[in-house]
């Protein structure tokens, strides 16, 4: 599987727990740096030994475990919870999450402000069912507390096979005191785009994922909204986590004159930035009423998109502040059946804004109450509307 995906540059919105859009990815080799003399390993080799000598079951743990072991506490020292090492059995994991199907909860999580948070739960998926919300603060996964929780770990715990049960202890902004919601894990697939043609004229694009075929999906709505002879258009990517980079250069160039900046990599230090530009496809000049909508479930992907639009002065951002998942990550093969996924870059929107850091600040700030979401009222889409039609 890993043969299959290498060379393919997506971004890592955020560990996916049963479903990866691994954004900010792209699988490659690295040649094996020499190994720095002036480290002293001494301390490592005294502490194996140690454990060989007085740990009672010593005996039970491999030699092999203990290797994997030092490697994920060697990355652990970075402090970045989106570089993790994955053994052999996770990497299987993350084969599997890349082929678009496979059984789990349906949502994805990231860390925030050190505490383990739904970043979205998938349309129709058994987390969304279930009631699981963008910005849930996840505090227990059965009976093992978060704290500390790598997100690796995480993903293992909530993920599983299609009929089992995870019972999440989450706590939910607004309200008094933590609940359990028990989410039954099923199959998932993962939705990509639907499109409205609304009585008033608007033309609706939700699109869930950036996923291997949702720029194709994306010019197929795109004929659509152009057969409509409408001018306005929303594009909903609340609770999308993002997707394949290209996939967003590829949408954001149906807005944009060639040449025009979508993104920016930035690795930091002396290394020359990569900015990554519009094709140009640019449909719709000035004629076009752009409104995009975003919240906390918006990562990545989804914010290079949006940021695109708004520094571009193209679209109008309705809604709530993104998530702020803009690090580029790099895959590399270590042996056969174990990887590393390490950040390497940020990225920065076309006014040099990093998306990391902050996230998006949408140009009008409309909140979704959780009474609004009981009722079924949707203010932010009603705003975006409001904007259309002035």
């Amino acid at each position: 599987m890993l043969s299959r995906i290498k060379n393919r540059r997506v971004l890592t919105f955020t560990l996916i727990v049963l479903v990866v859009f691994f954004i900010g990815l792209y699988i490659g080799h690295s040649s094996v740096p020499k190994v720095d003399s002036t480290a002293d390993f001494t301390p490592f080799w005294k502490v194996w030994n140690i454990i060989n000598q007085k740990y009672p079951e010593a005996s039970k743990i491999t030699n092999q475990d203990r290797v994997y072991g030092a490697i994920s506490g060697l990355i652990g020292s970075l402090n970045d919870p989106y570089s993790v090492f994955f053994r052999p059995d996770e990497a299987k994991m993350f084969e599997d999450e890349i082929s678009g199907e496979f059984s789990g909860a349906g949502m994805e999580v990231g860390i925030k402000d050190k505490i383990l948070t739904v970043i979205s739960a998938l349309k129709d998926s058994p987390a969304f069912k279930a009631g699981i919300k963008s910005g849930d603060k996840i505090l227990k996964i059965d009976d093992k507390v978060t704290t500390d929780l790598a997100i690796d770990e995480a993903i293992k715990l909530i993920r599983g096979k299609e009929g089992t049960t995870v019972a999440l202890t989450i706590y939910r902004d607004g309200e008094d005191h933590p609940r359990e919601i028990k989410v039954v894990r099923g199959i998932i697939n993962v939705p990509t785009l639907d499109t409205e043609q609304r009585k008033d004229g608007i033309f609706v694009i939700k699109l869930y994922s950036f996923s291997a075929n949702s720029a194709d999906l994306f010019q197929s709505a795109i004929q659509k909204f152009v057969a409509s002879k409408s001018k306005k258009l929303i594009l909903d990517l609340r609770g999308n986590p993002g997707g394949y980079l290209d996939a967003a250069v590829e949408i954001s160039s149906w807005f944009l004159p060639s040449g025009k900046t979508v993104v920016i990599e930035d690795y930091g230090g002396d290394i020359k930035q990569k900015v990554y530009r519009s094709y140009g496809y640019d449909l719709f000049k000035d004629d076009l009423k752009f409104v995009i909508l975003i919240d906390g479930g918006s990562a990545s992907a989804s914010e290079i998109v949006a940021g695109a639009m708004q520094d571009n002065n193209v679209a109008k951002l309705v809604g709530e502040q993104s998530y702020g998942k803009g690090s580029v990550q790099e895959v590399v093969d270590v042996t056969p059946d174990t990887i590393f996924k390490i950040t390497v870059a940020k990225w920065l929107t076309p006014n040099g804004n990093s998306i990391s850091e902050k996230g998006l600040t949408p140009d009008y700030v409309v909140p979704l109450s959780q009474e609004d979401y009981d009722a079924k009222r949707d203010p932010q889409m009603d705003k975006a509307v409001e904007l259309l039609n002035k």
